[in-house]
């Protein structure tokens, strides 16, 4: 029987999404396969975790492409960005909290990531709409923190799917929009 690596991610990134201690022998059952064969394509959780970190990676950069983040006014691109995460908002707050990813080096690709969505904070910052003193990586961690947050909102049934985007936008844009003085 061939195994499909997607299927076993996707499994797996379900599943720590919901539970992050979850052992081997449990992500082996979730994905339908025995733990021999889950450690011959993954030689143990850290191994994983890397693998479901690309994933993650790989898929928060087509919600940032499906957002179109560069065009149009910048509150309304962030808007479109918080939208576009939800498939991925899951995995990405597995991964934000997951420590061992930062034990051993950074990924490059977080590097982009951040790039493209601290750009979006400062394109927003340099056209007036958001706060100048709080900084774009800072507004970039708080994005992640409030997306990983929503994820689990939505999770354990605090707040209804529907609303994740909304909540999480709002909020976010709340603290960082410009108040002009009247």
């Amino acid at each position: 029987m061939s195994v499909d690596r997607d299927h076993v991610l996707a499994e797996a990134a379900a599943l720590l999404t919901r539970k992050p201690t979850a052992s081997m022998d449990e992500i082996a059952k979730a994905a339908g396969i025995s733990r021999a064969t889950l450690h011959r394509h993954f030689a143990g959780r850290d191994a994983l975790v890397r693998a479901l970190e690309d994933l993650g990676i790989e898929q928060f950069e087509r919600a940032l492409d499906e957002a179109r983040t560069e065009e149009g006014d910048a509150a309304e691109a962030l808007r479109r960005l918080i939208a576009a995460t939800e498939p991925v908002a899951g995995i990405m707050a597995f991964l934000y909290t997951e420590n061992q990813l930062y034990e051993a080096g950074l990924n490059e690709g977080w590097n982009r990531l951040d790039a493209r969505v601290t750009g979006l904070f400062q394109r927003g910052q340099e056209e007036g709409a958001f706060r100048l003193e709080l900084s774009p990586a800072w507004l970039t961690e708080a994005l992640y923190g409030l997306i990983g947050a929503g994820a689990w909102a939505v999770q354990d049934g605090r707040v209804a799917a529907k609303d994740r985007t909304r909540m999480v936008a709002e909020l976010l844009l709340g603290g960082a929009q410009r108040r002009m003085k009247q």
